[in-house]
């Protein structure tokens, strides 16, 4: 009985404890990118569960590793506050060369979308380009 509780105890703090308590900005930052992601679900491709969320600075980016597959189509926006005037995300493959793709930027907000050559390793970055600190979230669609 005592193991049971204590199990029971410890579960409910892992599952509490993996929450995260997203801040206002993040809100923020998260609403803005599923905006610009909606118009890529309108080209059918679904967005994918989970998001990256944080805060960014110039100088300081944000680099993402993700597991993409040849074949299917992706794009990854970010979006922030608006304390980022300019933020850009440029993916990369497993030897850190940027892979070619379709830019999207706006005002706190930017997207590129690619399909890859060969399933692997890529790396997403994501950095504040002008303006200030910032609170960004990352989501990415696929086809």
């Amino acid at each position: 009985m005592k193991r049971l509780l204590l199990t029971l105890v410890f579960a409910s703090f892992t599952a509490v404890s993996a929450l995260h308590a997203a801040t206002d900005g993040e809100v923020a930052a998260r609403r803005t990118a599923l905006d610009v992601a909606g118009a890529f679900a309108n080209d059918g491709f679904k967005l994918r569960d989970g998001f990256w969320a944080g805060q960014f600075a110039p100088g300081k980016s944000k680099i993402l590793q993700v597991n993409l597959y040849a074949g299917n189509q992706y794009y990854f926006t970010v979006g922030s506050t608006a304390a980022a005037k300019k933020v850009l995300v440029t993916v990369y493959d497993e030897t850190g060369k940027p892979v070619s793709g379709e830019p999207y930027l706006d005002t706190s907000v930017a997207a590129t979308g690619f399909s890859p050559e060969n399933s692997g390793i890529f790396y997403v970055k994501v950095e504040v380009v002008d303006g200030a600190a910032a609170e960004y979230c990352l989501v990415y669609s696929y086809k």
